[in-house]
């Protein structure tokens, strides 16, 4: 009989756990659970905070990305360098070298960063499949050395060690950061893969420029096709509808204001002072009681008066968000692929829980695109390509929601489309509901799916009567080539009877044969162009039979709908035109 363990026995054992301790056990978690999604994983979270730092510091992103083989079997060195505004060198430690630690977790505005777990989480894994440190140079500004350093990470206690600090005399750039890490990984090509990963960025991206280098030495650039940022955007306070009753009763307790009225309207958004008093008032609370004498069910009634559907509160305000737009998302679109109908759609914003997001969807078309394939969805979440776990992803469910038969494509019951097609899909939101902490898809939120589906509807439509219009014209082709296969019957049979030649009879039937398709073509076209595809900005139309033209300058390229720089890898035929619809 085993022997029986008493409670203090027990009670010796409990000790508490880091969370970096936690990770480096469940390392799949964060996107570490193959060899493959390592090495895609780090070079993400690496551009991730290379693109938000840039953008916060008003810097047109420039970023190099190098991937070498390193010494050993599935060894790898990723280093990312960035021209950043770079970083403090007391802060780099911790924000390498530490898990949970951010800027961004407490902030209500769009970002692609969010929980502070990122790129340290990467730098614990090359740690543990390694043993060796990540390594860092910065510098934030022409005057200031840059300073070089490698950070441990304590994964019992969470804490960060800085190690091999210098001054560096000389560095390439004026100011920006390289942060570089060897770790266990597999390089492979192909879907999911880190040149999959740099197309989308630079697709959702087109501010950025990208440079890449493989471990084979292969370079590839993706140059800007816009000149300017996008609009930075604003933190927002917390909106009542997303507040829950354990974060209110917190709130209420370390609010720095004196009454519950002046907590309301200050620490929260689209409450007015008016407004505050009335909840109070609702919840029996004195309006000028302090936070935090406020019990719980006091609390409860709060909340209760907080969420009634006789509250009429406003949405949040919505310059939190920065979504690409129309036409910078035609510009990446046309910058990386090759088709021939473009169309995009930007949704209002809208509110999930309180937090405010927005819907932006493009599709492209025909062209270059493989013709019996399953459509092909990307999927964005705050401008970060989603690369994993596509099948559970509320954007893919939204696409498959739509019914792709009605805009004149074929699709099986509960699939996705088929034919030369790609559905590009952006969700924006101050705090994007992902499915895990490897942030690879979007949790089922009614409210987004249906925003999704009705973008993804709204450029259906457009590319339907896109689809029917080319139908027409290649039906009215098909008929006048059948008139000129009958025309040399008749005029051989002519011939045979009269033993003349019929060159004029010839040139007779033919000019009937054009003059008849071609005032059939005309009222199609008539007919065509009353509808809204006419008057659409965000629809482009390229020439099937010729790539779009390469602009010398890309914001008058923007401007005039056009397509920006290709990436410079790409070839395109010069002088080729465009039809703008």
């Amino acid at each position: 009989m085993a022997k029986r363990v008493t409670a203090e026995t027990l009670s010796r054992r409990q000790r508490e756990i880091s969370v970096s301790e936690f990770f480096a056990k469940n390392r799949h978690l964060l996107g570490f659970d193959s060899l493959r999604k390592a090495l895609l994983t780090t070079v993400k979270e690496a551009v991730d905070n290379s693109l938000d730092a840039c953008e916060e510091a008003g810097i047109l992103p420039e970023i190099w990305v190098e991937l070498e083989a390193a010494e050993g079997n599935n060894r790898y060195v990723v280093r990312v360098t960035d021209n950043g505004p770079g970083i403090v060198e007391t802060q780099a430690p911790r924000i390498f070298g530490q898990l949970l630690y951010g800027s961004k977790f407490h902030s209500l505005k769009q970002s692609r960063g969010q929980q502070g777990i990122g790129i340290s989480a990467a730098a614990m894994y090359g740690q543990l499949t390694t043993g060796k440190p990540v390594s860092i140079v910065s510098r934030t500004g022409p005057r200031s050395p840059a300073y070089a350093m490698q950070v441990v990470i304590d994964t019992n206690t969470n804490k960060p060690k800085a190690v091999g600090k210098k001054k560096l005399d000389d560095w390439d750039l004026d100011h920006g950061t390289r942060v570089e890490l060897e770790l266990e990984a597999q390089y492979m090509k192909g879907r999911q893969s880190v040149e999959e990963f740099l197309h989308q960025v630079a697709v959702a991206n087109p501010h950025a420029t990208l440079h890449y280098r493989d471990p084979h030495g292969e370079e590839t650039d993706y140059v800007r096709g816009v000149q300017s940022n996008p609009a930075a955007p604003s933190e927002i306070k917390p909106h009542p509808h997303g507040v829950e009753l354990g974060v209110l009763m917190k709130m209420l307790q370390s609010t720095q204001h004196a009454t519950i009225s002046q907590c309301l309207s200050r620490d929260f958004s689209r409450v007015s002072p008016q407004m505050a008093v009335g909840l109070a008032k609702r919840a029996g609370i004195d309006p000028k009681a302090r936070p935090n004498t406020v019990v719980r069910k006091a609390a409860d009634q709060l909340y209760q008066a907080l969420n009634d559907s006789a509250t009429r509160i406003r949405p949040p305000s919505t310059d939190c968000l920065s979504p690409i737009g129309v036409q910078e998302l035609l510009a990446g679109l046309t910058r990386g692929i090759r088709a021939e109908f473009y169309g995009v759609e930007t949704r209002r914003p809208a509110v999930y829980r309180g937090n405010p997001f927005q819907v932006e969807v493009g599709l492209a078309w025909g062209g270059d695109l493989p013709a019996d394939d399953l459509a092909k969805v990307l999927r964005f979440a705050n401008r970060v390509p989603l690369q994993y776990l596509a099948g559970s992803c509320c954007i893919t469910k939204a696409v498959m929601d739509v019914s792709w038969r009605n805009y004149g494509l074929t699709q099986s019951r509960g699939a996705l489309p088929s034919g030369p097609l790609i559905v590009l899909v952006h969700l924006a939101s101050v705090w994007v509901p992902f499915s895990s902490e490897s942030k690879v898809a979007v949790a089922d939120y009614d409210e987004i799916r249906k925003e999704i589906k009705l973008a993804v509807q709204t450029c259906g439509r457009r590319l339907g009567q896109y689809v029917k219009r080319k139908a027409r014209a290649k039906s009215e082709a098909r008929r006048r080539e059948v008139f000129n296969l009958y025309i040399e019957e008749v005029v051989n049979s002519v011939e045979a009877i009269t033993g003349k030649d019929q060159k004029l009879f010839r040139d007779r039937l033919l000019a009937i044969s054009r003059k008849k398709t071609e005032l059939a073509g005309m009222l199609e076209e008539q007919e065509a162009s009353s509808d809204e595809l006419e008057a659409c900005e965000n629809v482009l139309v390229v020439d099937p039979n010729a790539g779009p033209p390469v602009a010398e300058d890309a914001e008058a390229a923007a401007a005039e709908h056009l397509p920006p720089p290709l990436p410079v890898e790409a070839e395109r035929d010069p002088g080729s035109q465009l039809e703008l619809v």
